[in-house]
């Protein structure tokens, strides 16, 4: 899939692991907001890419930087509780307005995950660095494309297992098996509003996940599926005065 027209991407995230855990600085030295975001650039030039932190004024999602984002996407983990109720509420009307959302790894417990989802979305998880393979489950969706093979393998990664407390998937991609034996459900499609949103699990904090060439590709596929040219959208109630049929007459 492939739009001739640039598409505006803000990539968020707390940013607080690599400023205060050496291991987490050493993958990350830039955060990895900035590991996404030059992928981005890198693999689709098309893309006009700009970061957003938790400590920025406003988080960095400020009306203005919503209303000029076509696709959001947003890593969470030890700061949801910080994240501005007010800030959370502008991003939930964008996506309905057709902001496209990609919600990454820990941010199924983001204010604006839930908020969109109308669940806990927790699972259960254990952090021992074990084998994934994520498998293959809609092969020629545009989210996979250009993706080899029935699975994308990750020697090291946290393990998130079912329960997946989310709505049933309008479309779901990607089933994770771990070497302990869990399965979870790793790559999700949802619409709300105008908005579509895919939630992509891999990306614990402690392991090199987001330079993964596959991880990378996905995440860029995903942006152009998620991009739309919104409408006309419309959420308020209306009062309509006469009928269609009053004003023929």
């Amino acid at each position: 899939m492939s739009t001739s027209a640039s598409i505006r991407v803000t990539v968020w995230n707390e940013y607080i692991h690599e400023r205060t855990k050496p291991e987490v600085t050493e993958i990350y030295p830039n955060g990895i907001h900035h590991t996404i975001a030059e992928a981005i650039r890198r693999l689709n030039p098309n893309c006009d890419v700009r970061t957003a932190t938790l400590n920025e004024p406003e988080h960095g999602l400020s009306q203005d930087v919503l209303d000029a984002t076509d696709v959001l996407l947003w890593w969470g983990h030890a700061g949801h509780d910080q994240v501005a109720d007010d800030v959370v509420t502008r991003a939930w009307q964008r996506v309905l307005e057709g902001m496209g959302l990609i919600v990454l790894h820990s941010a199924h417990a983001s204010k604006l995950f839930q908020r969109l989802m109308g669940t806990t979305c927790m699972l259960r998880w254990r952090d021992v660095g074990e084998l994934e393979r994520l498998w293959i489950v809609a092969p020629g969706h545009p989210i996979l494309h250009g993706i080899e093979g029935d699975f994308v393998e990750l020697p090291a990664a946290e393990m998130y297992g079912e329960h997946f407390d989310i709505p049933e998937p309008d479309q779901l991609l990607l089933i994770s098996w771990f070497e302990g034996g869990e399965v979870f459900r790793s790559g999700c499609t949802f619409q709300r509003g105008q908005g579509r949103i895919f939630y992509f699990r891999p990306g614990h904090e402690t392991f090199p996940i987001y330079h993964h060439p596959q991880v990378q590709q996905i995440l860029v596929n995903a942006i152009e599926w998620a991009y739309t040219r919104s409408g006309n959208y419309r959420a308020d109630g209306r009062h309509i005065p006469q009928s269609l049929n009053s004003i023929r007459k």
